[in-house]
């Protein structure tokens, strides 16, 4: 596991260009919208949004949603998605728990997609998460099964890899959530060392604030 921060900014130009990034993000939300229902009167965050793939998915289902990233590069890149498309529902926020940002607002749904892996302390994200929900708001956190360090090529910024569901589970419940539960969203396959392909289990898990 390596503990240095990776650079996403480098990363940001050619991002959507992983056919495997956009699929994920269409069949995340798929599920997402399986087991919340949403409305035109929610107001939606998506913590680690990148280039904003999850959250232009669920743009057309919700009265507004934010997407919130660390990365500059990343959230010129959604910026540039936004104008081009001229949607009036859907803002960016830059913010970087590591540098001491705090995230505020009040929120009836918070999304994230294949974000928790790269946070390193998980307990007070999730305390921040809770605290921006509105009552009765839903956390909707998509990631990794836990695996053994296999399934980014280079573990730069990687500080978890993957989740036990239970452990995670444990973690919400101690943020103050409720009616905590995961369910398998999808799978992502990328060849092995030896050739073949492996299958990585990618689970959703949904929470409540009471």
């Amino acid at each position: 596991m390596n503990m240095e921060k990776r650079d996403f900014d480098q990363e940001a130009a050619s991002w959507d260009e992983h056919p495997t990034r956009v699929r994920l993000a269409k069949e995340v939300a798929g599920v997402m919208v399986q087991q919340v229902t949403m409305t035109p009167e929610m107001d939606a965050l998506d913590f680690g949004c990148g280039t904003g793939l999850l959250t232009l998915q669920l743009q057309p289902l919700v009265g507004t949603i934010t997407g919130v990233d660390s990365s500059r590069g990343m959230l010129d890149i959604f910026k540039a998605k936004i104008d081009g498309l001229q949607l009036g529902n859907v803002k960016s926020l830059l913010c970087d728990l590591d540098t001491g940002d705090t995230l505020s607002g009040s929120y009836d749904l918070v999304v994230s997609n294949m974000t928790l892996h790269h946070v390193k302390e998980i307990a007070p994200l999730l305390r921040q998460l809770h605290a921006v929900l509105a009552p009765g708001g839903t956390l909707c956190l998509a990631d990794l099964d836990a695996e053994h360090g296999q399934f980014h090529e280079d573990n730069t910024g990687v500080f978890h890899f993957g989740f036990e569901r239970e452990a995670l589970q444990a973690l919400c419940i101690d943020a103050g959530f409720v009616a905590v539960t995961a369910v398998t969203a999808t799978e992502i396959e990328k060849p092995a060392h030896n050739g073949t392909l492996r299958r990585y289990p990618v689970f959703l898990l949904t929470a409540r604030k009471g």
